[in-house]
């Protein structure tokens, strides 16, 4: 259950974040666009409620991820850097090509943490900077 649920909000933010207009603001652990439809769109971490919150204007709120006990938002350029074939991380917004999405969720049995525990990475494009 716990591989599945954060698989699906792997997919679901790796589909919106392709198709969005330009990133507008970041922090490690926030991230807001401009989507395609001109509309905001924000992704945004609470690590003492341990929760991944999408916000997007004029839709209800909705949370993507539960027990969320880590979590971190990168950004880059999207040209490779010295044959290493890594992109060159940014600090400029409006440079940003690249996001890439880290967490780690777990659940407790019976009060406690026990090898219940979900790690998703990626990089996603920007497709329309």
């Amino acid at each position: 259950d716990l591989d599945q649920r954060t698989q699906m909000a792997l997919d679901k933010m790796s589909r919106e974040i392709r198709q969005v207009n330009m990133l507008t603001a970041y922090s490690s652990t926030n991230l807001t666009f401009q989507d395609y439809d001109g509309a905001t769109l924000q992704y945004v971490y609470d690590a003492q409620a341990q929760t991944l919150t999408r916000i997007k204007t004029g839709e209800p709120t909705i949370t993507n991820l539960i027990g969320c006990d880590s979590l971190s938002f990168s950004i880059f350029q999207r040209t490779p850097s010295n044959n290493a074939f890594q992109p060159y991380p940014t600090t400029m917004v409006t440079k940003t090509k690249l996001v890439e999405l880290t967490w780690n969720c777990s659940r407790k049995v019976l009060g406690t943490t026990a090898n219940t525990e979900g790690m998703q990475s990626a990089k996603v494009v920007i497709r329309r900077q």
